[in-house]
This record gives C-alpha cells, sequence and structure tokens, in this order.
C-alpha cells in the first residue's frame, strides 16, 4: 500500500541534483569523477559580499527577517531594476525568497489552477514542469531544435495557446542551451500574447549578466505586457552565490502581495545574513563581476572548440550562461563498448560510468537529443574531461 500522496508520486526528482548525487557516489567509491553536471560557479563569493556578510553578523543581524525581504534590500533590488532592466517597480511589487527556485514555484502556486495549462518553449530548466506539476497544472512543450538556436517561433506560440493557457515561462540566457532571445524576437513573441489578456509571462532572468556580446533584453520592457510579466532573478548565478539562497521578483503587485502570503505560510523570510550581503551585490556595478563573466567565454570557446573535433557532437554557439547543449543522436541505436545507447539518457549515463565525467540528459530539459555540460569548471578540467569522453566514444 503506497501512503504517500499522488503530489509527491506523480513528481519527478531533479535530473541535475540525481546526476551529482550519482557522481557524487562514485566518486566516494574512489572514481576520479570530473563534474560537469551543476550549474554552479566555480569561483568563490566576491570579496566586497562576504565582508557585509561578516558585518551583518557582527551588527547582530539575526532575528526572523520580513516575509518579503528587509525594506533596504527591496529598495536596493528596485534601483537594480532600473539600472540593468530599464524596469520601474515599488518596493511593494518585490518579494525576496530563498533562492530563484522558491520566487517561481511561489508564482505559480499563486497564479495556477488544476488543468490551467503552462507553455514551456524547449528547451526549459528541469523544475519548470515539476512545479507546474505541484501547481496541479499542465505543461505544455514547444519544441526547438540546434538548427533553430533552440529558440521558438511567434508561429508556434499561437498554434499551442488555448483558453486553459494561463502561464509561459521564458528563460534567456537560456538553461540548459546558452541562447539569449534577441529584443526583436521577445517582441515578436509579445506580440502573439499581446492577444491573450488571460496569461502571464514570468521571465527567468537568473543568467542575465553571463552573456557574451548579445545585450540582454528584459520580457517586462514590452509595455503592453508589464502588467502581466513577473520578473524573476537572483544573485547565484552572476555572483557566485549559489548556497547562500536568495532570489527575488518584480511583479504586478496584487501577485507580489499573494506570494508574500503563501511564502508566509511555508519558509517565511530568506535567511537575515544573505539578504544584507544581497544588498551589496546589487547594488555593486556590473564590472564588479566582469571578470567571471570573461573567465566562462574562455571556457565556452575552449569547450566548444574541443567538443566540435568529436565526431557526432552537432554544436550551436550559445550567447549566455555556462552550458553547451551539443545534440548527441548521431549515436542513438549504436553499440560503444557493449553499451547500447537508445536515448540522451542512456548517453549520459556512459559518459559517467566509462567516461567518469558528469553531465545531464536533455531528456530533463524537453530536448531528448541533446545532453547537458557545464562549463563552469577549471579549464583544466575541461580539457581532461573532453578528452575522456573522445577517448570513451573511439
Amino acid at each position: 500500500m503506497d501512503l504517500l500522496s499522488e503530489r509527491i508520486n506523480s513528481l519527478p526528482v531533479s535530473a541535475t541534483l540525481a546526476m551529482a548525487a550519482k557522481a557524487r557516489e562514485l566518486k566516494n567509491q574512489g572514481i576520479d569523477i570530473i563534474g560537469l553536471s551543476l550549474g554552479e560557479p566555480d569561483f568563490n563569493t566576491p570579496e566586497f559580499i562576504k565582508e557585509a556578510a561578516v558585518q551583518a553578523v557582527n551588527d547582530d543581524w539575526n532575528s526572523y527577517s520580513p516575509v518579503d525581504g528587509y525594506a533596504d534590500l527591496k529598495e536596493a533590488i528596485c534601483e537594480k531594476f532600473k539600472r540593468d532592466n530599464k524596469l520601474f517597480y515599488k518596493p511593494s511589487q518585490i518579494v525576496v525568497s530563498t533562492g530563484a527556485k522558491q520566487s517561481i514555484a511561489n508564482v505559480c502556486m499563486v497564479l495556477l489552477d488544476p488543468e490551467d495549462e503552462v507553455l514551456l518553449p524547449a528547451p526549459y530548466w528541469v523544475s519548470y514542469s515539476a512545479i507546474a506539476t505541484l501547481a496541479e497544472a499542465k505543461s505544455i512543450i514547444i519544441p526547438s531544435t540546434i538548427e533553430t538556436d533552440f529558440k521558438i517561433s511567434p508561429d508556434q506560440l499561437e498554434q499551442v495557446i488555448t483558453p486553459k493557457t494561463k502561464l509561459i515561462m521564458f528563460n534567456s540566457p537560456n538553461n540548459p542551451s546558452g541562447t539569449i532571445y534577441s529584443e526583436e524576437e521577445y517582441r515578436a513573441l509579445g506580440k502573439v500574447l499581446e492577444k491573450y489578456p488571460d496569461i502571464f509571462i514570468l521571465s527567468d532572468e537568473i543568467y542575465e549578466h553571463i552573456n557574451y556580446g548579445t545585450p540582454h533584453f528584459s520580457f517586462a520592457s514590452i509595455k503592453t505586457l508589464y502588467d502581466r510579466t513577473i520578473t524573476v532573478n537572483g544573485v547565484a548565478k552572476a555572483f557566485a552565490m549559489t548556497g547562500w539562497r536568495i532570489g527575488y521578483i518584480g511583479a504586478p503587485e496584487w501577485v507580489a502581495k499573494a506570494c508574500n502570503k503563501i511564502q508566509g505560510q511555508i519558509t517565511s523570510g530568506a535567511n537575515c545574513i544573505a539578504q544584507r550581503a544581497t544588498i551589496a551585490a546589487v547594488s555593486a556595478p556590473i564590472s564588479s563581476i566582469k571578470y567571471m563573466i570573461d573567465e566562462f567565454a574562455t571556457r565556452r570557446k575552449i569547450m566548444i572548440n574541443l567538443l566540435s573535433g568529436i565526431p557526432g557532437f552537432k554544436l550551436n554557439q550559445p550567447q549566455g550562461a555556462f552550458y553547451v547543449f551539443p545534440d548527441i543522436s548521431y549515436y542513438f541505436g549504436r553499440e560503444i563498448g557493449g553499451n547500447k545507447i537508445e536515448n540522451a539518457s542512456d548517453f549520459a549515463l556512459f559518459l559517467l560510468e566509462e567516461a567518469h565525467v558528469a553531465t545531464v540528459t536533455g531528456e530533463a530539459f524537453g530536448n531528448d537529443n541533446c545532453i547537458r555540460i557545464s562549463y563552469a569548471a577549471s579549464e583544466q578540467n575541461i580539457r581532461i574531461a573532453v578528452s575522456r569522453i573522445e577517448k570513451a566514444l573511439k
């Protein structure tokens, strides 16, 4: 007899975390695993942010924080939105949460009802569909391929909209593909959405600063859709603060108020010290983290050059984030060293067990032909990892 709820039984395990756990298991057995599965910068948090955290400890910031975040942090986030994104939010439109994942979950929980449809341009971040499932909504996948640079078209979007469509989740720069939608492309998609006033837009912009020349454009900049767009961001990726767990939204005030209400019953306010450190992070000029972005650009070039030399790896040129998302369908139906490769999951498992390199299957991101490889790792590890992959495939 299964005593667990249907809610938890219907929820998939995070593929990225599952692969990281399997890699750790092999490491514990003494196997030298190179982890290229997690989206985690390998830099330390910048000193000026750590100093702000130490100051907060010394100043005795140790009480419960307001559910939606400290007032001065929300003011700093409003200034950040104004400076970086030309978006004008009031503090009452900001909610600070325990990571951008909670921000997304809050939005889904307050907007979605059972049987509502959520549009997910694929590839999408693994947790989007799982969170929609938790909210008892139905995920509708809009496919793309490496030939379209992993972007969907306005026609594709129009074709999948139904009276049940309630939310679409955009993610640019994209995890897992590194694709960036240009302003022109977002405005073209926005023209379609303008015709459907009951559809809301969640724009996940966590990777906005990690881009390599394509200007970042915030979806809420489209004035006709500002009142229907929830902008999600956080400090994990650009500031190497993954473990600090701070995300935030800028949203219509009524949505922010609802997110504040649900968060108040689940976690309450985010960590007090991390919030004080985040004030320093979001207030700093982008130049303060440029050294990390420059290093990611160097690693991207190395990763693409090395992978391009492996037969069967079809690559595009990612414009942001720190992932490549090669199409490896060339290997499907083949046998390599006694291992039958039928799909991307088989391929990722093969690389882990035979090459001792951890990646993530594209199936988790809504694309069955690809795998995600992170280059948020040292240049040495990238070179060794690709060399191992090439050797295993030979």
